[in-house]
C-alpha cells in the first residue's frame, strides 16, 4: 500500500516538473520572439551621379604601309662595277646614298665632246659678234638704204647664239648621263629587292630594285558609323597614338593627315589615315615600327558635356535603379549615346546626385524598401572620370 502511494506521488511530482519546464521554454521563446525584429529589407550599396565633360577616345586597327614605294631603275645603260653592301634586301639606306655605280668612260668621253662643241660654238659667235661690229662701224658711212640686217650680220650672229645653246644642251645630257652612272637612294630608304649583280650590263629602265620609304609611313584604319559621329570637326592634324603589342609593347606619336573621302560599299566604313615620322628609328631612339605590322590606333573625339559615365551592369533595358530619398527603389530610363569598354555613356535621364544602385537586389521592384551599406559615403561616391 506504501509502495503504491510512493509511485502515484512520484508520478504526480514528475509531471507538475515537465509542465513547469514547458511553461519556463514557452515563455523565455515568446520574449525572445518579441526582442528580435528581423529586418527584411535588401542591403545596397550607392553612387552618386556627377555629371562630367567626357573626352571620347576613338580606337582602331589598321596595319602599318609605306609612304610611297619605288621601282627604282638605272637611267643610262653600261656595266655594273660596284654596288654598296646596304643595297639588300632590308638594308637600310640614306637619302642620297650611292646605292651602285655603272662604268663612266663612254659618259666621260661624251661629255668632253660635248664641252668641246661648246667652246666651238663659242668661239663661233665671238667671230660672227666682232664681224658684226665691223659692219656697224662701216654703216656709218653708207646711206640708210644701203644697210640691211644681212649687212649688219644680225641672222649669223643669231645663228652661232642658237649653236652655243644647242651645244650647252648637249654638255648638260652629257653631264646628266655621267652624274647618273652613280644611281643614289631618292630618300631614307629599305631595300625590299635587288635585283643587278657587279659586272651585270644594265639597260636604261630597266629595274633594279624596290625601296620603301621610310621617312614615313601610314596607317589606313576603319572608322566605324557608330563612331563617326564623335570624329572631332577639323580633323587633320589631330594628334593620334599608335600601339604595337607584343612582347615588347610600345606607342608612337602620329598625326592624322587625311580622310580617305568615301565610304566602304560592303563595311559602310569610312577610313582615315594616320602618318608616323621614321617609322624605323634612323633619326631618333625609338622602336622601329616595321611596315605590314598590325598596330592600334588612338585618337581623341568630342568632347562629350554633362554626361553620366557608368559601368554597363548598372543598366538594365535602358533602365537605372536609383535610391529615392524615403530609401524605395525607383528605375529611371536613360539616354545611352555611346558604349565604351565596360561603360555607358548617358545623356539624359539622371539628375545630378541621384543615387545610383550599385549592388541591384536579386529581384528588384519599384519603391521596394532598402538599407543603403554603411561603407556608402555620399561625399566618396562620384562618377569618375577614365584614366586616359
Amino acid at each position: 500500500m506504501n509502495n503504491t502511494w510512493i509511485k502515484a506521488l512520484l508520478f504526480v511530482v514528475i509531471v507538475g516538473l515537465g509542465i513547469g519546464a514547458m511553461m519556463v521554454i514557452s515563455a523565455s521563446g515568446k520574449d525572445e520572439t518579441s526582442q528580435e525584429k528581423v529586418d527584411t529589407r535588401p542591403l545596397v550599396d550607392i553612387l552618386a551621379a556627377n555629371p562630367i565633360n567626357y573626352q571620347v577616345l576613338i580606337h582602331s586597327f589598321g596595319e602599318v604601309t609605306p609612304l610611297e614605294s619605288t621601282n627604282l631603275s638605272a637611267q643610262v645603260s653600261g656595266e655594273i662595277i660596284s654596288w654598296n653592301p646596304k643595297f639588300v634586301a632590308g638594308g637600310l639606306v640614306k637619302r642620297g646614298e650611292v646605292l651602285f655605280s655603272i662604268e663612266t668612260d663612254a659618259y666621260e668621253a661624251a661629255l668632253l665632246q660635248a664641252e668641246a662643241e661648246y667652246m666651238q660654238a663659242q668661239s663661233a659667235l665671238i667671230e660672227e659678234q666682232a664681224q658684226g661690229e665691223v659692219a656697224k662701224q662701216e654703216a656709218k658711212n653708207l646711206s640708210a638704204t644701203k644697210v640691211s640686217d644681212l649687212y649688219l650680220r644680225k641672222p649669223q650672229i643669231m645663228s652661232a647664239q642658237a649653236a652655243v645653246k644647242s651645244a650647252e644642251a648637249r654638255m648638260k645630257i652629257a653631264q646628266r648621263d655621267l652624274d647618273n652612272c652613280q644611281v643614289t637612294s631618292p630618300y631614307d630608304a629599305l631595300v625590299i629587292e635587288r635585283t643587278i649583280g657587279l659586272g651585270e650590263y644594265v639597260s636604261s629602265g630597266a629595274k633594279v630594285g624596290t625601296l620603301n620609304n621610310i621617312e614615313s609611313a601610314e596607317v589606313l584604319f576603319p572608322i566605324a558609323g557608330f563612331d563617326s559621329a564623335f570624329l572631332p570637326t577639323n580633323l587633320e592634324n589631330q594628334e593620334a597614338v599608335v600601339i604595337s603589342k607584343g612582347v615588347n609593347t610600345f606607342t608612337r606619336a602620329g598625326k592624322v593627315v587625311r580622310d580617305t573621302g568615301v565610304i566602304d560599299q560592303s563595311t559602310r566604313m569610312s577610313h582615315i589615315v594616320v602618318q608616323i615620322d621614321d617609322p624605323y628609328g634612323l633619326k631618333s631612339h625609338v622602336p622601329p615600327l616595321k611596315f605590314g605590322s598590325y598596330v592600334e590606333v588612338n585618337i581623341s573625339g568630342q568632347v562629350l558635356e554633362n554626361v553620366y559615365r557608368l559601368p554597363q551592369d548598372l543598366v538594365t533595358n535602358k533602365n537605372v535603379w536609383v535610391v529615392d530619398d524615403n530609401n524605395k527603389l525607383q528605375p529611371k530610363p536613360v539616354d545611352i549615346i555611346r558604349e565604351e569598354g565596360a561603360h555607358f555613356i548617358i545623356k539624359r535621364g539622371l539628375n545630378e546626385q541621384d543615387r545610383v544602385v550599385t549592388t541591384v537586389p536579386e529581384y528588384p521592384q519599384k519603391n521596394m524598401e532598402v538599407r543603403l551599406s554603411s561603407a556608402a559615403n555620399d561625399d566618396d561616391l562620384v562618377a569618375q572620370q577614365p584614366k586616359q
